[in-house]
């Protein structure tokens, strides 16, 4: 199965993941920390037959009373009251263990599914609404902490107390017992048949539009700029406004058959009242019941009403959560397309000679492939430009050596190193780009710049951010290098974002370097600025550069001119304008654009 599997389009196309699957995915959870699940399990279990107790210290003490005792009396009393209090204190302990577990095991679920998510593949993330992601992840670790408290805090003690109960009174009332335990095995059977196949699709539909609404705003609210733009506020709140509608439509849906599934829990709730009331009437009809026996009775069902009552609320919360966790529970279970292989090294930095050597590739769903037993040798240190249409490979052409896709044949080779067979990681921090439109995190420009090296000093951040001539805007912000930058960097202008993206290249030292476009949507002046701290940042370093404004690429060592995947012409500026082929007529363009 591919990372593409996962997705769907708020619709649900994506098969679910069954109960068990999902519930086996939890459990593995619980049992990283074995001492404490098990500590919780024994302290509930003793609480559970302090509970089951109940009754019988309840008939004792009617019984004491009625055949007037008085000499047994407080013993009876305090043992009815000793019994609560014992379940109350150790069902309260308990807590005290499954409080850690849950807020731990959310912790490392959360993180796990966050790291996992990263390491899908780009194509993964492009097809992915971030917003959606994000609330799948969240609302996984709530879908966690209500299957644990379902499932182990109160299902199975309620299970045991249940069924104890009417083994007790099976044997204590054989016609009150029989009906008793017939009504709870049909309540829960009846209960998860139903919550699985009435309830559970509604919810699962309900849940995908729940995750398209996350996707929807933050779709609209990072691209607010544009939005304002338009004038296109009240369109995007009417689109809103259908994605929420549907939801509404799938969620009444969905509590509505909740509130079916709970009126047929409370009327077996009255079989049950009935049943044991009656046989208990029955029985102290014909002398086979003492006051003690109804006592029983009595106070065992309103235990087993309890009980069952939870039954069915914890019962919608474990398929809730289950639901809730199922997309965590099916990342889990995918392989990411681009994977390291088992033991690979770390890419070894060298003086950044890259070699094609025989590539063939393909995108995803693509009729035929872009690159077809494409080969091509870069020397260290060379400036090397890509130039050619739209489409033609240049961006690809970097994608293969960042090893951002696979290849379907041929290989890739950095310092005479494999790309496939070295740590995605280690080869990625070889490789500084700088891309047209730099997207920033919202955080300080000092944590921006030392992005690439979290472990630079500051003296080396503004000494990066003084090489890419950017340190003297910073200095003129209300903050320093502790200003924050805003999503994406939206506080910046485009020339500042660029300078920064080439300091945190400066900072981060690598020998290949990428720019790509990194002056095409710049003013003039601001394009100076840029273009006078790219040429230093080349220095000494193995640079891809990729331009439609060929005025940018002139100091070449050499141009590459790609057309459908292919080099077409190769060669200095000069010397491919004068031959008058492919690169001439660009430049020519180019130079009428101009």
């Amino acid at each position: 199965m591919s990372d593409f599997d996962d997705e769907d389009d708020g619709a649900g196309k994506r098969r679910a993941l069954s109960n068990g699957q999902v519930l086996g995915f939890l459990a593995r959870f619980w049992l990283r920390r074995k001492a404490i699940f098990a500590a919780g399990v024994v302290l509930t279990l003793v609480a559970v037959a302090f509970d089951l107790a109940l009754p019988w210290a309840s008939g004792k003490l009617i019984d004491v009373v009625a055949a007037g005792q008085k000499s047994q009396a407080w013993g009876a009393w305090a043992a009815f009251v000793g019994v609560y209090l014992a379940f109350s204190l150790i069902r309260n302990l308990a807590h005290r263990f499954w409080i850690p577990l849950a807020a731990r095991n959310m912790e490392e679920m959360t993180n796990e599914g966050f790291a996992r998510v990263q390491a899908f593949s780009s194509d993964w993330h492009a097809d992915s609404f971030a917003g959606a992601t994000v609330r799948k992840l969240t609302r996984a670790m709530w879908g966690y902490d209500s299957v644990t408290d379902a499932f182990t805090i109160w299902l199975v003690p309620s299970l045991i107390v249940l069924v104890g109960l009417s083994v007790m009174m099976l044997v204590r009332q054989p016609l009150a017992g029989a009906i008793s335990l017939v009504v709870v095995v049909l309540y829960l059977a009846v209960n998860l048949w139903i919550t699985e196949r009435y309830v559970r699709p509604s919810n699962l539909k309900s849940n995908a539009l729940d995750s398209a609404i996350g996707g929807a705003l933050a779709d609209a609210v990072t691209s607010n700029p544009t939005v304002k733009a338009f004038g296109a506020e009240a369109r995007e709140t009417e689109r809103l406004a259908q994605v929420t509608a549907a939801w509404r439509d799938a969620v009444m849906v969905t509590w509505n058959r909740f509130t079916d599934v709970w009126l047929g829990q409370n009327l077996l709730l009255v079989v049950l009242q009935a049943g044991l009331s009656g046989a208990m009437v029955w029985a102290w009809l014909q002398g086979k019941a003492g006051p003690g026996d109804v006592a029983f009775a009595i106070t065992a069902f309103l235990l087993m009403s309890g009980y069952l009552r939870n039954m069915g609320e914890n019962i919608r919360m474990l398929q809730k959560g289950l639901d809730d966790s199922e997309d965590a529970a099916a990342w889990a279970r995918l392989t990411p397309q681009i994977a390291d292989q088992a033991g690979a090294p770390d890419f070894v930095p060298g003086p950044g000679e890259i070699a094609f050597q025989g590539v063939t590739f393909a995108y995803r769903n693509a009729g035929a492939p872009l690159y077809d037993r494409f080969s091509l040798d870069i020397a260290p240190g060379e400036k090397v430009a890509l130039v050619g249409p739209t489409g033609s490979g240049k961006s690809t052409f970097v994608k293969l050596i960042q090893r951002l896709h696979d290849l379907q044949g041929g290989r890739i080779l950095i310092d005479g190193q494999d790309v496939a067979r070295v740590t995605q990681g280690s080869l990625r921090r070889a490789i500084a780009v700088v891309p047209q439109d730099p997207a920033l995190f919202h955080r300080s420009l000092l944590d921006n710049i030392a992005y690439g090296r979290p472990d630079a000093t500051f003296d080396q951040v503004v000494e990066a951010a003084k090489k890419a001539r950017a340190h003297e805007f910073i200095l003129k912000l209300p903050h320093g290098y502790d200003t924050l930058v805003g999503e994406r960097g939206i506080k910046l202008s485009g020339g500042e974002r660029q300078r920064v993206a080439i300091a945190r290249a400066f900072l981060t030292d690598a020998p290949i370097l990428v720019l790509d476009e990194a002056t095409s949507s710049l003013d003039v002046e601001t394009e100076a600025l840029v273009q006078e701290a790219a040429e230093a940042l080349m220095q000494g370093r193995t640079t891809i550069v990729i331009a439609h404004r060929l005025s940018t690429v002139r100091g070449a060592d050499r141009i590459l001119v790609f057309q459908n995947g292919r080099v077409v012409e190769e060669g200095r500026h000069a010397d491919l304008k004068a031959a008058g082929g492919v690169y001439a007529r660009l430049n020519a363009v180019s130079e009428g654009a101009a």
